[in-house]
């Protein structure tokens, strides 16, 4: 499902479809609200991070540098490093594949320079949350860290697009398909786990009984 939502959005933005216009008039509603130059920037932009890779990679040093010590295992750390490997190459190569603008870029939609299509702070939220989620889960941490963890990977996406658009950072469609883009790389991350990365044999010593 994630790939046909990927692939359908991409077709019809780069066919000026229906989507285009969509986004055009979520943007034009969005500009004048007039976020940016208002007080409610700075709690909004907080939001936003909630994506940003700093943020999540400061909680996944803490959670895999735990679980690597205490359980004896470089297996978190391989996955985590391999959903941000996958992140970064696929997630860039949309953006500079497309060269779509930012709702407040001057001028063509378009563009050799734009950057904006899919979101990254969406796609990170989906797949290192998730990623995170799943860890959690698998070495059986506590149930509080289990169900903020899950909240941070349903909600935290979600909260991520609305507060990306509602600055006009991102269109609804970078938001929608970077969270998709998100969901496909997870599955591919898991399935990379399954065949490759908890074969390893060092980093499978110290992963907890099914």
């Amino acid at each position: 499902m994630a790939f046909v939502v990927t692939t359908a959005v991409t077709v019809d933005l780069l066919n000026r479809g229906v989507l285009e216009r969509l986004d055009l008039e979520v943007s034009e509603v969005v500009s004048a609200w007039d976020l940016r130059d208002s007080p409610g920037y700075w709690p909004v932009w907080a939001v936003t991070q909630i994506g940003g890779r700093g943020t999540i990679l400061i909680v996944l040093a803490g959670l895999v540098g735990w679980l690597c010590i205490r359980r004896r295992t470089l297996l978190p750390l391989v996955r985590v490093l391999t959903a941000l490997a996958l992140l970064t190459v696929v997630v860039y190569a949309f953006k500079y594949g497309t060269g779509r603008t930012a709702p407040a870029y001057p001028g063509s939609f378009f563009h050799r320079d734009g950057a904006s299509y899919p979101s990254g702070h969406v796609a990170n939220a989906v797949l290192m949350w998730g990623v995170a989620r799943w860890l959690a889960v698998e070495y059986r941490l506590t149930p509080a860290v289990q169900r903020a963890l899950w909240w941070l990977s349903v909600v935290g996406p979600v909260l991520t697009g609305i507060a990306m658009v509602s600055l006009d950072f991102h269109w609804v469609t970078d938001a929608v398909v970077g969270a998709s883009v998100g969901v496909l790389l997870l599955g591919v991350v898991h399935a990379l786990d399954a065949v490759v990365l908890s074969r390893w044999g060092s980093a499978r010593a110290g992963r907890p009984p099914a």
